[in-house]
């Protein structure tokens, strides 16, 4: 068995020994081929040997990738050839097909015509040039004129003021301007008043109209009352300040030491009645003559001096 198993190796061997010597003959034919072609080419080059050509030689790397170039930009070149004679047969068809059906003389007529119509547009364009230029023109001289009128409108802004606060016609703004301020004087004098009998109320201008009056009722949490709604007795103490108040503006100029009351007495509850009382009293006493006219028991009782009338 070792000796059959020895002959087949034996076998096997021999017949690579014969492959591969027939596989050296033909590298040998080969290799003397290219060394043969190497030698010839080596002699017509610049290289002086062969040692002189390995060392001038690129790396395999780079002349694969230098090859892998080559391959591609002739690819390329070869795309671009295909692009380029398809191109070629296209601009040859386009310029054998003609541009247009028309004959010579209608074309001719048509490139007259459109001529005609541009000279036309030119003309057009230059009046439409001129007006321009007249826009500008008068652009310029608007520009000076709103600046006159800016000018004017800030001279009439007083005017305008002043009419807007006193012009009318009749006079009858300027007068309700002058009565409003001297109502407000009125109305300070009056709250002054005011104070000395109720913390309760505050008199005011009405802000739409300036010469009609308001009341801010503090016990009702500032809320502000037109005096239509008053009550009788609020009515009396609020006409008492404003005439005090009146009197008081009057006293600048005259002396006032007298101030006479009709009725309305008689609309008062008992805490207005002794608010209103005290306040005269008061007044009585910094030297003024208080007149009562009234029929109300209780002013008889309060009030000493008495001028009675009696009717027979």
């Amino acid at each position: 068995r070792q000796l059959d198993k020895v002959e087949h190796d034996l076998e096997q061997l021999e017949r690579s020994k014969h492959q591969l010597t027939t596989e050296l003959r033909s590298a040998t034919t080969t290799l003397n081929t290219q060394q043969s072609a190497f030698t010839e080419l080596l002699t017509e080059s610049q290289f002086v040997d062969e040692a002189a050509f390995v060392s001038a030689r690129l790396p395999k790397e780079a002349r694969e990738a230098l090859h892998t170039r080559k391959l591609a930009l002739d690819n390329a070149l070869q795309q671009a050839k295909l692009q380029l004679d398809s191109t070629q047969q296209a601009l040859t068809l386009k310029l054998a097909t003609a541009m247009t059906e028309e004959s010579q003389e209608t074309l001719a007529s048509q490139h007259k015509q459109i001529q005609t119509d541009i000279d036309e547009l030119s003309q057009k364009i230059g009046a439409i040039d001129q007006k321009l230029k007249d826009n500008d023109n008068q652009k310029g001289q608007q520009a000076e004129q709103l600046v006159a009128i800016d000018a004017q409108k800030q001279k009439l802004q007083i005017w305008q003021q002043l009419h807007t606060l006193i012009g009318s016609a009749d006079g009858k703004k300027y007068r309700t301007f002058a009565q409003g301020l001297t109502f407000e004087v009125m109305i300070s004098h009056a709250n002054t008043q005011l104070q000395k009998m109720s913390d309760r109320y505050l008199l005011i201008h009405d802000e739409c109209s300036p010469l009609e009056l308001n009341v801010i009722d503090n016990y009702q949490g500032g809320d502000i009352r037109s005096t239509k709604n008053l009550s009788g007795g609020e009515c009396f103490i609020i006409s008492l300040a404003l005439a005090l108040g009146l009197s008081q503006m009057a006293s600048h100029n005259i002396r006032v030491d007298s101030l006479f009351l009709d009725e309305g007495f008689g609309t008062l509850d008992e805490d207005s009645l002794d608010i209103a009382l005290d306040t005269l009293t008061s007044l009585q006493q910094e030297g003024k003559l208080i007149g009562i006219i009234s029929h109300v028991q209780a002013l008889k009782d309060r009030i000493l001096t008495q001028i009675k009338v009696e009717k027979l």
